[in-house]
């Protein structure tokens, strides 16, 4: 069966429309439980934005949700614990980050639905299950992960006038099955264009607190001084790009830096020159959208919503149009 993709503003409002004209209807109604994972930490760049999205949803709709965070500090391990220990609770909804993979969620969405809970994903895909459960409410908001990816190597390629030979450091997470496309999507642009590509896999502590990784980044900088171009593909390590160029002694005309993802510290280092280029997927909708998916389910018998949140690419050239939403945690 083939999905149909929802344009991100349609949905909003169809969103905004329910709301307004159900309102009355439901004033009455028993709030709706909803268990939501942020996916990093408290102190992480990236998942407090995905945060914020989701307490503006349940702002929104007030006494009609109620709606528990839990932190994961990426570690896929910890979210299948988690959602299991979230399951036991019985609430109405889930939403999860898809990072673990189909096969690691696979029996725990299936026993969710026999206990009547609605399942749906934000920010890495399940297509499996959102195909198996779409009907029940299972949707995803987020990325053309390895497109997304592949787009901005490409782009970066143009940017930074990189040749065949040229040496490219991609630091990412091939080693998860699904959140790993959007790396290898940058790792297969790369060498498409016959670029010389040294991949570091994040580590779980770099992955939990990208600060860790400044004395790897300068290692590998200082190790290979030939290196043109350097990609994270990582929100809050992008967030941390500067003090990794800074610490191996380059200036922002000694090599182009790219990532994903706007936070207030990445917004200045794309005006100070260290940061060149960034994937922007708008966190924000992944925490407010699968909020108003689970009680719009709930409530209504919807169908999971496919929303993909790819904003394009952020540079000096465009920076200043977004730049006060990013540093107020909302792009």
């Amino acid at each position: 069966m083939k999905r149909k993709l929802l344009p991100l503003g349609l949905g909003l409002l169809l969103v905004m429309a329910f709301i307004l004209t159900g309102s009355a209807l439901l004033a009455e109604e028993e709030p709706v439980a909803i268990h939501f994972f942020a996916g990093g930490s408290p102190g992480c760049t990236y998942a407090v934005v995905v945060h914020k999205g989701a307490m503006a949803a349940a702002e929104i709709l007030g006494p009609r949700v109620e709606v528990t965070t839990w932190w994961s500090d990426w570690s896929a391990e910890k979210m299948i614990a988690q959602f299991q220990e979230a399951m036991a609770m019985r609430p109405d909804g889930i939403a999860i980050m898809g990072h673990p993979g189909v096969e690691a969620f696979e029996p725990f969405v299936d026993e969710a639905k026999e206990l009547g809970i609605i399942v749906t994903s934000a920010d890495t895909p399940l297509p499996e299950l959102e195909e198996r459960y779409m009907a029940d409410g299972f949707g995803y908001v987020g990325g053309d992960l390895y497109g997304f990816g592949f787009g901005l190597g490409e782009a970066a390629i143009r940017e930074a006038g990189l040749v065949e030979g040229d040496r490219a450091f991609v630091w990412g997470l091939k080693g998860e099955p699904v959140r790993g496309l959007r790396t290898r999507g940058v790792t297969d642009a790369f060498e498409a264009a016959g670029l010389v590509v040294d991949y570091l896999e994040i580590s779980p502590e770099v992955n939990a607190d990208p600060a860790l990784g400044i004395p790897v980044a300068a290692g590998h900088l200082l190790a290979n001084p030939d290196t043109k171009v350097i990609v994270t593909d990582h929100g809050g390590m992008t967030a941390v790009l500067e003090d990794y160029i800074k610490a191996a002694g380059l200036g922002p005309e000694d090599i182009f830096g790219a990532g994903f993802d706007l936070s207030p510290a990445t917004v200045r280092a794309i005006r100070g020159g260290y940061t060149d280029l960034v994937g922007d997927q708008q966190p924000f909708l992944q925490g407010f959208l699968p909020v108003f998916q689970i009680y719009l389910s709930y409530h209504y018998d919807f169908t999971g919503l496919h929303i993909l949140t790819d904003a394009g690419l952020v540079h000096a050239g465009n920076i200043e149009a977004i730049a006060a939403l990013a540093e107020a945690g909302i792009r």
